[in-house]
Formats: C-alpha cells, sequence, structure tokens
C-alpha cells in the first residue's frame, strides 16, 4: 500500500506541474465556491445569529466533497483497484495546485520591472490587499508572500494528510484531502472580520493549518539550505493577523534577506529592503524547491505509517498463535513431568 501512495502522490504532483489546475467551468473546487457564495449573505440582523449560522457552515458544508471524494474512491475500489487509485490521485490532483501559483508569482515579478498596470491587475489573482497605490517593490512583496502562503495552502495542507492516510484507506485520504480544500476555501471566502458567518470557518481553518504551516516554513528553509532562519523568523512570524500564515511568509523573508510588507498591517523581516526583481525569482526557485521537499516528507510520512500499520497488524495476527503454542509447550510440560513421576497419562 506504500508503494500505491508513493505512486498516487508522484501522479498528482506530475499532473499538476504538467497541466496546472483546471479552468474553473470544470473544477470541484470552484462548483465548491458557488456553494459557498450561495449562503454568504446576512441571515440575520443579529450577529450572534450571523455567527451561530456560521458554525453550521463550518461544520456540515467541508464534509459535502469528503462525502463526495470518499465515496467515489470506494466505487472505484468495487469495480477495480486500481480504478479506485487512479480516482484517489484525481482527487489529490483537484485539491492541490502549485504551477498555477508560480506561473501568476512570476507574471507580477516580471510585470513589475516596467509595467505596473499589469503587475496590479494580475496580483489580485494572488492577494485581496488593494493595490493600486503599491510600489514596485510592495507588488514583488505580496507576490512573494502570497507564494509562500499559499505553498502550505495549496499544496502540503492536503497532500500531507492524503500520504498519512492512503496506506490504511484510499477513500478516506481522499475524503480527508477534500475535506481540507472545503475548510480553506471556506476561509478564503467567509474568513473575514466583517463576515460574522465566516468566524467559525476562521477558527476551524487556523487549528487546521497549524501543522500544514509550520511544515512549510520548515520546507522552505530545508530547500533554501538555511535551516536556522526558521529561528529567526519566530519572533516576527507572530506579528501577522493569522496564527499560521505568517509561518512561511516570514521564513522566506528570511531565507532571501528582504523586507516583506503588508502596508499599514504588518513588516517581516523589517531591517532589510522590499525585494527586487531577482529576489522575486529567487522566491520562484526556493518555493519550487521547498514544494518538493514537502511532498518528500509526505513521502516518507506514509512509509513510517505503512511500517506502524504492518507492524500492529502482524502482531494482531500472531499473538493467538503464540498464546496456542504457550498452551501446547504447558500441556507438554506437564505431561513430561507426570512421567517422570512414574503416572499414567490417559490421552483424552
Amino acid at each position: 500500500m506504500a508503494l500505491t501512495t508513493l505512486a498516487l502522490l508522484a501522479f498528482a504532483f506530475s499532473l499538476d506541474l504538467l497541466v496546472g489546475e483546471p479552468r474553473n467551468a470544470a473544477h470541484p473546487v470552484a462548483w465548491f465556491g458557488r456553494l459557498v457564495g450561495a449562503v454568504d449573505r446576512e441571515w440575520s440582523a443579529d450577529e450572534r445569529r450571523q455567527r451561530f449560522v456560521g458554525v453550521g457552515i463550518a461544520f456540515v458544508f467541508p464534509l459535502v466533497p469528503a462525502v463526495i471524494a470518499g465515496g467515489l474512491v470506494s466505487l472505484g475500489l468495487a469495480v477495480e483497484p486500481l480504478v479506485g487509485a487512479v480516482v484517489a490521485g484525481v482527487v489529490l490532483f483537484l485539491t492541490i495546485s502549485l504551477r498555477s501559483l508560480l506561473e501568476l508569482t512570476g507574471e507580477v515579478v516580471a510585470a513589475t520591472d516596467g509595467d505596473l498596470e499589469t503587475a496590479r491587475e494580475r496580483v489580485r489573482g494572488l492577494v485581496g490587499r488593494d493595490a493600486s497605490a503599491l510600489s514596485p517593490g510592495e507588488l514583488r512583496s505580496a507576490a512573494v508572500e502570497s507564494a509562500a502562503e499559499n505553498l502550505s495552502d495549496g499544496l502540503v495542507a492536503t497532500m500531507l494528510p492524503f500520504a498519512l492516510l492512503a496506506p490504511v484507506s484510499l477513500p478516506l485520504a481522499a475524503a480527508a484531502a477534500a475535506w481540507v480544500k472545503g475548510v480553506n476555501t471556506l476561509d478564503s471566502m467567509l474568513g473575514y472580520p466583517s463576515k460574522p458567518i465566516g468566524t467559525a470557518s476562521a477558527r476551524l481553518d487556523d487549528a487546521v493549518m497549524w501543522i500544514p504551516s509550520r511544515l512549510t516554513a520548515g520546507a522552505i528553509a530545508v530547500a533554501a539550505g538555511d535551516p536556522l532562519a526558521l529561528r529567526r523568523a519566530r519572533s516576527c512570524a507572530k506579528t501577522t493577523s493569522s496564527p499560521n500564515a505568517g509561518w512561511p511568509m516570514a521564513t522566506i523573508a528570511h531565507v532571501l534577506s528582504v523586507r516583506l510588507v503588508k502596508p499599514d498591517v504588518y513588516e517581516l523581516n523589517p531591517a532589510r529592503e522590499l525585494p527586487s526583481v531577482e529576489d522575486g525569482k529567487r522566491a520562484l526557485t526556493v518555493v519550487g524547491l521547498a514544494a518538493v521537499v514537502a511532498v518528500l516528507i509526505a513521502a516518507v510520512g506514509a512509509i513510517v505509517i505503512e511500517a506502524i500499520a504492518g507492524g500492529l497488524e502482524s502482531s494482531t495476527l500472531e499473538t493467538p498463535v503464540s498464546v496456542a503454542v504457550q498452551q501446547l509447550e504447558s500441556v507438554a510440560t506437564s505431561e513430561a513431568e507426570l512421567l517422570s513421576r512414574g503416572a499414567v497419562v490417559v490421552e483424552p
């Protein structure tokens, strides 16, 4: 099963690099986004009731893609194990996005060198801030920040649970990846302070992304050959409003020795200068290599889980046999003692 998991990780990752994300009309994440958009409204004038509705949305909505994904993989496995495995790989592919992230980041960085209007237009695909007054350096900062943060959301957060659960159950692994993507999508659409309906979604996303964000920061540090950057990033990682997003952003700021800034909100590595065009290109390389590191970490995790599961299964199977052997040995010992005393052993 571990080999199947490794093959599926390689399949999904390679497919994303080769073809990128499907167009919105054909992308299940976009379909889910339209479902979320249908409930993104004021259900009550009372803020507490809005938050209460939001709790229900945060609990129920991510289950929709999870149940569908797990169900499709189960149906595929019922037809043919290979079919189920392929469906699971496609589910994972649909929950990750690396090529599109790197391409868009590269376009923004390149456009800042002489075509600011294009850069401001393209950066809207990466960040939600007002880009109309951003300088070239601030535009590059926004692109680099987004590349680091979205490596966590767009790859690590779904690939890691998939890798850890696939050796045990492919339907469960696909469901977990889809569920995490649903949580991320809810947060991106509803998780704003101005939207009480999204408070629960934001809190759930904070919990779900705690490990992936820090793992992504570690992958960035390793990819840059600067593991101590994590220690340097620790202080400024906590200056962002999110308990998680600051980690990959602060880490890439330190490995690149640049300042990343969201005007009037935060500054990461403030003693440095804003990123240059060359710094932006280096950021693309680091994020790409960090993605490979993250995939390798997920693969190792899958192998470890397979070994643990195999050991437990072996232990479970061997225990009754061991007990039977011990009982036979006990009977044989008792008979030998009786014979040594001259007693007659009556066969049952």
